[in-house]
């Protein structure tokens, strides 16, 4: 009998989309570990009978450890995912993005976990003109919480080398799709949007809004986390979890406006500190080693996030 998976931030945006997928795949039953700081016990409603949820905190490593067990995939999600809030309060996105991470590894490795899947950023990038980005590029974080994400994926290397724990950290560019909070002031640009066109009010956009993003529907990346799990020759290794594309946020809020049927410009603001310009994956080593395989077009993805947010109220 297989180990039951792990996913740590379970209850979160991305980790109940995964949860959601590895029930779906065969999984009996998923151990959730959230500490519910942004992850929401709603999230996981429709498959509670089939999840174990531990509202421990990744910082706290004697009360996750007991937790991992022999032969398990864990998958690392839990994070403080925000770089405004990294600049505003370094602290906690530190001992959580760090420390939590660390602590994740070191329960793993004792416990005798199969692999840990490691949430990574794509910020780790900083704001290269090449495009589009490439895992082999030289990283140039620009905010506190890309510096923690990069330190996570080198940490995942060195549980890999020298310590023979199984790792596959995956930079995750700006996943988006049903559950994702628009109500926090750090909240994902497409949920602002979303919430904005279902009220008929027009969004602020932070500078001229040319900005470009590799906006990736989380229910593919949840299926490219799963798929990190398994293949093989791939341990230590970072891939990009993007879709190979990009738009510009200008052109992302006339797209929602069109499929909602209804005309609004955007307001401008001044620039964000440490926002990236433009973002694009080169997910040619993620299709080749990893099999990925995104399903939905953006438009396609759009689609569904908008008929969530409408139907969810």
């Amino acid at each position: 009998m297989s180990a039951v998976p792990i996913v740590t931030g379970g209850a979160g945006f991305i980790g109940s989309a995964l949860v959601r997928a590895l029930l779906a795949g065969g999984a009996p039953r998923v151990t959730v570990i959230d500490n519910f700081s942004s992850g929401k016990h709603e999230n996981l409603v429709e498959v509670a009978d089939r999840v174990d949820v531990h509202e421990v905190d990744i910082r706290d490593f004697e009360a996750i450890a007991p937790l991992f067990t022999a032969g398990a995939m864990v998958y690392h999600l839990a994070a403080i995912p925000s770089v405004p809030r990294s600049i505003a309060d370094p602290v906690p996105s530190h001992e959580v993005n760090i420390d939590g991470t660390f602590n994740v590894l070191r329960a793993a490795r004792e416990a005798g976990a199969k692999r840990v899947v490691y949430a990574a950023s794509s910020s780790a990038y900083g704001d290269t003109e090449v495009l589009p980005k490439l895992e082999s590029m030289r990283p140039a974080p620009l905010s506190p919480y890309a510096a923690q994400k990069l330190m996570g994926e080198y940490y995942c290397s060195v549980f890999s080398s020298c310590f023979s724990l199984e790792t596959v950290a995956l930079r995750f560019f700006n996943v988006f799709g049903p559950r994702q909070d628009p109500n926090s002031p750090y909240s994902g640009v497409l949920s602002i949007f979303m919430k904005c066109v279902l009220a008929g009010t027009a969004p602020t956009l932070f500078g001229d809004g040319e900005q470009s993003r590799d906006f990736t529907y989380v229910e593919d990346v949840a299926g490219l986390v799963i798929k990190a799990a398994t293949a093989e020759g791939v341990s230590g290794m970072v891939f990009n979890a993007g879709n190979g594309n990009r738009y510009t946020l200008n052109e992302t809020w006339k797209l929602i406006c069109a499929i909602h049927g209804v005309e609004i410009a955007p307001n401008y603001g001044p620039p964000r500190a440490g926002d990236v310009r433009d973002s694009q994956a080169d997910v040619t080593a993620a299709v080749r080693c990893l099999g990925h395989a995104p399903r939905f077009t953006f438009e396609e993805g759009l689609r569904r996030t908008l008929a969530w947010y409408a139907e969810s109220g």
